[in-house]
C-alpha cells in the first residue's frame, strides 16, 4: 500500500478537509480496500500527521469510518467502499418464491362465524361473580386499628425471623391436612 496516491488537492485544502473524507478519497483512488492502520497512515500523510497525533486521532477516524454509510468492513478490520460490493441477497428459495395470493377464499368468514357464536359474554360475568365480594371499608378498617395499636417500634433478630418462618410452615401444613379430611368426606 505505499503507492504514492495523486488526490490533486490543495495542501492547506488538505488540513480542512474532515478526516473520514480524506479516507474516502484515498479508497477511490487506490480502488482497492486497505487494512484500517495503512488507511490511516495514508490520511496522517496527507495532514503531515506526527505519531502523536496519529494516536489522537486513530480511534476518531475509526469511529467515523464505521458509522459512515460509504464504508464497509469486508474482512479483519480490512475496509473499501461500499459501492465496490454488490448487495447481499438471500439464496434462500423459499424466500424468493413466489406464493399464489387467494383473493376470495369463502371459507375464511366462516371460521369468524363460528368464533363469534362460541364466545358468550355472560360467561365472563359469571367468573367475576365468584370473586370474593368484600367491601373496600372491610379490607381497610383493618389496617388502621393495627396501626394506632403500635406505639414502639418492634426490632427482630434473625433467630426470631427464623421461628415465626417455622410457625408459618406449621399453620400451612395443618391448613393442608384440613383441606385433605374435607375432601375424604
Amino acid at each position: 500500500m505505499s503507492n504514492p496516491l495523486n488526490l490533486k488537492i490543495d495542501p492547506e485544502k488538505i488540513q480542512e478537509i474532515p478526516m473520514v473524507d480524506l479516507a474516502f478519497m484515498v479508497l477511490k483512488a487506490a480502488n482497492t480496500p486497505y487494512y484500517y492502520r495503512d488507511l490511516m497512515n495514508e490520511v496522517a500523510k496527507l495532514r503531515s500527521f506526527k505519531e502523536q497525533e496519529i494516536n489522537e486521532t486513530i480511534a476518531q477516524l475509526y469511529t467515523e469510518i464505521n458509522i459512515d454509510g460509504r464504508f464497509a468492513c469486508v474482512g479483519t478490520n480490512l475496509w473499501g467502499l461500499k459501492r465496490w460490493y454488490p448487495l447481499e441477497r438471500s439464496d434462500d428459495p423459499v424466500a424468493n418464491a413466489k406464493r399464489p395470493r387467494i383473493i376470495n377464499d369463502e371459507d375464511d368468514d366462516d371460521d369468524f362465524a363460528d368464533e363469534e357464536e362460541t364466545y358468550s359474554v355472560d360467561d365472563t360475568e359469571e367468573d367475576y361473580d365468584n370473586v370474593d365480594e368484600e367491601s373496600d371499608d372491610d379490607i381497610y378498617s383493618d389496617d388502621d386499628d393495627a396501626d394506632e395499636e403500635v406505639d414502639e417500634e418492634v426490632v427482630l433478630d434473625d433467630d426470631d425471623m427464623d421461628d415465626e418462618d417455622s410457625e408459618d410452615e406449621d399453620e400451612d401444613a395443618s391448613d393442608a391436612d384440613e383441606n385433605d379430611n374435607d375432601l375424604d368426606r
